[in-house]
């Protein structure tokens, strides 16, 4: 099993944490990773987009001018695409952009992100997150201390005010909890920073 040094909130070895090879020791699946995260970015598309063909688009009922004899183009009602107010090419209409990914396959993905960020070094193990006051300031501080420099993802076992309200004004800092952390987010992120008890909950759902 492989281990990860456990820091506090000063970037002092505190101890170690021993971590499950089926979580973060195994085979990175690119394949995987690329499908779940095409997935998570469709989900967040909207599909509301919409404009009308010419169907749609009311009045030009009437033909415009007589078929012949006017040396024009042949047209029928004045809502064909090339006219004012007329109607859309191949309009967009609202859809649905979900991608479904098996099960199995979301797990894989979550294991492959995890194990790559464990292999470059990019997981800090925190023993746990306590500030004296709900301040920025010192949140930036613990940032600077564990040498975060890049954009940083905080994991979190569950919601806790003090901790989010310290850290939300920080640009480069996101935070998730357990049950919402996701294969996007951790890739997109330089550095992960976990508390223990978010650790142990990663390693118990799956495990």
């Amino acid at each position: 099993m492989p281990n990860i040094q456990v820091l506090n909130m000063q970037g002092k070895n505190v101890g170690e944490m021993q971590l499950k090879d089926e979580i973060f020791a195994v085979e990175p699946n690119t394949a995987a990773m690329h499908l779940v995260v095409r997935s998570i970015l469709a989900a967040m598309r909207q599909g509301t987009q919409s404009a009308k063909t010419r169907g749609m688009v009311r009045g030009g009922g009437r033909k415009i001018y007589r078929q012949k004899g006017t040396g024009n183009a042949r047209h029928h009602g004045n809502r064909a695409p090339q006219f004012a107010h007329g109607g859309v090419v191949f309009a967009p209409q609202p859809r649905d952009y979900v991608i479904n990914v098996p099960k199995k396959v979301r797990r894989l993905a979550m294991k492959s992100a995890l194990t790559e960020k464990f292999n470059s070094a990019s997981i800090l193990v925190v023993d746990q997150i306590k500030f004296e006051e709900v301040k920025t300031k010192l949140a930036a501080k613990m940032l600077k201390d564990l040498g975060v420099e890049k954009t940083s993802l905080l994991v979190l076992e569950g919601r806790d005010e003090s901790i989010i309200r310290a850290v939300k004004n920080l640009p480069n800092l996101d935070d998730c909890y357990v049950n919402t952390l996701n294969v996007y987010n951790i890739l997109r992120a330089d550095k992960l920073i976990v508390t223990r008890a978010a650790m142990e909950n990663i390693q118990e759902v799956y495990a």
